[in-house]
């Protein structure tokens, strides 16, 4: 029988659940920090995201268990006559549920999300050391049209 995902923005009580998640696999537990209490780092940046109109944290759940978590950004710019586009970041789902479906329906409600807002197209980006990751979006329509580049700073 498939998963029952449900999606909702997510609340403060959620931060727990989405950090474990995003710590939860090679590249996360390296630069996420997963501890009792969490950083405070953590509950500045939600409190941001939830006070911008064109930001959305999003959590996936099976009844109340938090299995999912993306970031939806939207974003007006002066290319493509003034569209907007919608960026999807931070996708992760709990270990329990991946290879079930999950992913794939949290992608499907950020596309949908995107069209709702009255965007022209969706954008992501993904590790080159996730090259599973990179086929899942490819299946999911996406085109790797683009390079990618960025710029870290040193704390």
């Amino acid at each position: 029988m498939p998963m029952k995902l449900t999606f909702r923005e997510a609340g403060e009580q959620d931060l727990d659940s989405i950090v474990k998640m995003l710590s939860d696999d090679k590249l996360g537990s390296k630069r996420e920090r997963y501890e009792q209490p969490l950083p405070e780092s953590y509950l500045k940046a939600f409190r941001s995201i939830e006070a911008d109109p064109n930001n959305e944290l999003i959590v996936a759940c099976v009844e109340e268990e938090v299995v999912g978590v993306q970031q939806i950004t939207f974003t007006p710019y002066i290319t493509h006559q003034g569209g907007w586009r919608a960026t999807i970041e931070g996708v992760r789902t709990a270990s329990t549920v991946r290879g079930q479906g999950a992913g794939t329906e949290m992608i499907q409600y950020a596309v949908w999300r995107a069209k709702e807002r009255g965007c022209h197209l969706v954008q992501l980006t993904t590790d080159k050391q996730r090259p599973e990751a990179l086929r899942f979006y490819e299946k999911l329509g996406f085109q790797a049209t683009h390079e990618g580049l960025k710029l870290k700073f040193q704390k």
